[in-house]
């Protein structure tokens, strides 16, 4: 006989609350002692926010690291490189945070939005080439949730159509991709340190890169374009800029958050392939799929109800947290670009049409336009997952989501 289900009066599975992250002890207080001792906050001049660059591109294998202020900013920096003319397009994903998206139209150019495919929500390289035109100047692909992109596809595409491929790493930290580092597949890779990430300064964020050119540029870009200590009588600004500085206090948070990285990291991925091999069995709720050669770290834990399944993601999700599981539906809900009104307007720079007056084509951002992404959110749960979760937390997950499909089935 089936164990009633406590949504329906039944016993929880979950009866006391999970464990909290606690994302900074003694080694950020230790950092930011020499910051404060220092007397100098200034990131020209001091030491952390260099320290953190240098060692954030040692752990990647790359020559060139570029802290910024956020992980918005660090998209900004690697679209702010490509030094866009009005009406470029850069074909990004619709399941992302707005982040990935307003660079590139801040800087004159036009998101266009690739379909995901249905089991992983990533990007969908096939998708992904039939947007490409001859205004297309990059790919912006997003690992979402840790979950690494089909990278071999994304480099043929760049390197057969000449683009620049930018890899959005925010939630993605120490992921692989067929033994490489996300971020160090493509031309660029962008971070970010925001409070729920692997590692966080807060607002924080990063761009690695092993181009000498694009390095430069992302680094005149976050300076206001100003060449610093050229030996000339009036100060030069090379390109136009922004003030995306990371400061010493920020840098020195991030310099000993690098001691946890390989932790968090690998514990995520051990405990979110744990729960998946824990219901492997279920019929009708499925993980988000790992392309095979990959290791997925898990910023937090997606589940799939199947098109088949007799019950709904909200159902679900409504009778998963009554056994004491944390969870919602639907994680961003619609697509990005239907989430923000002026983007599917098409008005993001006041009255004028700028820069969709500026395009080759018809730019739509509608219901149709990324029909596989709807469905996916439509039927998508998530569980938050973190290192600080024991074995038997993900156990006792396992157990609510195994109870509530065989209750909801019946």
């Amino acid at each position: 006989m089936n164990e009633s289900l406590a949504i329906h009066g039944g016993k929880p599975i979950r009866q006391k609350s999970f464990p909290k992250e606690r994302k900074v002890g003694e080694d950020e207080l230790a950092e930011l002692r020499e910051v404060i001792g220092s007397a100098w906050l200034f990131r020209f001049g001091g030491k952390k926010v260099e320290a953190f660059e240098r060692a954030f591109a040692e752990k990647h294998g790359v020559r060139f690291g570029i802290a910024c202020t956020s992980g918005t900013a660090a998209i900004h920096l690697a679209i702010g490189a490509l030094q866009l003319n009005p009406g470029d397009e850069v074909i990004t994903a619709p399941i992302t945070d707005i982040g990935s998206v307003t660079p590139i139209l801040k800087e004159g150019g036009i998101p266009l939005f690739a379909d995901v495919d249905p089991e992983t929500g990533n990007m969908d390289p096939e998708n992904t080439e039939r947007l490409i035109s001859g205004r297309t100047k990059a790919i912006l692909v997003v690992h979402l949730a840790g979950n690494p992109c089909d990278m071999d596809a994304f480099v043929d595409l760049a390197k057969r159509y000449g683009l620049i491929l930018i890899e959005d790493c925010a939630q993605a930290h120490q992921a692989e991709y067929k033994g490489k580092l996300v971020g160090t597949i493509g031309d660029i890779g962008c971070f970010s340190l925001q409070q729920s990430k692997h590692i966080t300064t807060g607002d924080g964020g990063i761009c690695i890169t092993d181009n000498e050119e694009l390095a430069t540029k992302m680094a005149l870009f976050m300076d206001k374009g100003w060449e610093r200590g050229a030996m000339t009588p009036h100060r030069r600004y090379l390109m136009l800029g922004l003030n995306y500085r990371m400061n010493e206090i920020t840098g020195a948070v991030a310099l000993a958050q690098m001691k946890r990285l390989d932790w968090v990291t690998s514990e995520r991925h051990r405990k979110g392939t744990m729960l998946n091999e824990l219901i492997s069995e279920c019929k009708y709720v499925k993980p988000q799929k790992v392309l095979q050669g990959c290791k997925a770290v898990y910023w937090h834990y997606e589940l799939l109800i199947q098109r088949n399944a007799p019950f709904t993601a909200d159902e679900f999700a409504r009778a998963l947290s009554a056994e004491g599981i944390p969870c919602w539906a639907h994680y961003i809900g619609k697509p990005i670009f239907l989430c923000h009104e002026a983007i599917q307007r098409q008005k993001v720079f006041g009255d004028s049409r700028f820069p969709f007056d500026h395009a080759s084509r018809e730019v739509k951002y509608d219901e149709t336009t990324c029909p596989n992404a709807q469905d996916y959110l439509n039927r998508l749960i998530v569980l938050p997952l973190h290192e600080f979760l024991s074995d038997d937390d993900i156990s006792d997950m396992a157990k609510a989501i195994i109870k509530v499909e065989r209750g909801l089935s019946h």
